[in-house]
């Protein structure tokens, strides 16, 4: 397997067109986004927008376990916590999240179509290279989630815009618990346009080389448009059941407060017997309630927001997280001690102070 951890080719296409294929690949840390990673992305993207006999470009991680886990958060802990030879310095954390986002925003507005292959485990970081996407993917094998708040961050990579356009307070619920979606809720929560069987991939790429893009009526975006069209017809019998879709109500009925608190207290009191539900409660009863905090506000505060917007507003909290000490303390539980006991800045919700939350969103 080659060492590099992005991995370019460049399939050639009917017309004289060609496919950018870029392949995440450190399989063994479920492709977690690395900072390597995101500045060569930055650089072969800008390279192929300019480079007119690329078509289109295709986006994937090596082995069938993950697309992309989420950020390199153990990189980032030790930049949290380790000491600096000058504290002037811009951190290693400060420039991760300012080019995550400058990356994410150029998938989002990338001008010509943009294919991800969202198999396996999207999350965190995962989710902000998938969702600007222009024909985004899920399989019969996808879980995608936003589970921050257990982690002493909140959900970012453009969160407060796309989970404000999900369906009802389906954005708020998922950001709150971190609960894990399947294919199905993908599409139905707006985080993917198509599903596909995973086994038909390489298909799937040898069928957009012989269809081509140039000069075809509808233009390129039509053109993937009508492959992934006819795959998803024969995979129509291998898509799960839509879970979000299935309790849409219960959902809204446990969200429908007018604080965090309200909202978190209706949670808590869910007596059903549901396992997805009961385990999106018990994420939110161990989350870290600056977390809870953090992600209520933001999704509020972006609800008009543009994405450039959004994108702005979450630099500012992340950095902010970087300093505060709740995400440093939230990594150390789960992946550095691994005692799975984080000792929270806050240990409730009512104990959380506004003051020191507000923080986050004032500009320093």
């Amino acid at each position: 397997m080659s060492d590099q951890v992005v991995i370019f080719e460049e399939l050639e296409a009917a017309g004289g067109s060609r496919i950018g294929v870029a392949r995440l690949n450190a399989p063994r840390a479920m492709n977690a986004l690395s900072l390597e990673m995101i500045h060569l992305l930055k650089a072969k993207l800008d390279q192929w927008a300019a480079d007119d006999t690329i078509g289109a470009v295709w986006l994937e991680g090596e082995g069938d376990k993950a697309l992309c886990a989420g950020g390199d958060i153990v990189a980032l802990y030790r930049d949290m916590t380790e000491p600096r030879s000058d504290s002037r310095a811009v951190s290693e954390g400060d420039r991760f999240f300012t080019d995550e986002y400058e990356l994410d925003y150029q998938i989002h507005t990338y001008p010509k179509p943009f294919i991800v292959w969202g198999n396996g485990v999207v999350m965190g970081g995962g989710i902000g290279l998938m969702s600007g996407g222009s024909h985004r993917v899920v399989t019969e094998h996808s879980r995608v989630a936003m589970p921050e708040v257990s982690i002493g961050l909140y959900p970012d990579v453009g969160a407060g815009w796309f989970l404000n356009k999900m369906p009802g307070r389906i954005g708020l619920f998922l950001g709150l618990t971190g609960a894990r979606m399947n294919g199905a809720d993908a599409l139905f929560t707006g985080l993917a346009d198509r599903f596909i069987r995973h086994d038909m991939r390489d298909e799937v790429k040898q069928a957009l080389q012989q269809s081509g893009f140039a000069g075809l009526e509808g233009g390129a975006h039509a053109a993937v448009s009508k492959v992934l069209r006819g795959f998803e017809a024969g995979s129509r019998e291998a898509m799960p059941q839509a879970v979000v879709r299935e309790h849409f109500d219960v959902i809204q009925a446990l969200t429908d407060g007018d604080s965090l608190v309200d909202v978190v207290d209706n949670l808590g009191q869910y007596a059903g017997e549901d396992p997805w539900l009961t385990k999106a409660v018990k994420t939110v009863a161990a989350a870290s309630p600056a977390s809870l905090t953090l992600t209520w506000q933001h999704y509020h505060d972006t609800l008009h927001d543009s994405l450039s917007q959004v994108f702005d507003k979450e630099l500012q909290i992340s950095k902010r997280c970087l300093k505060m000490g709740e995400f440093a303390e939230g990594v150390r539980a789960l992946l550095i001690d691994k005692d799975l006991k984080p000792r929270w800045h806050f240990p409730t919700l009512k104990s959380v102070d506004p003051e020191w939350i507000d923080r986050f969103f004032i500009e320093p």
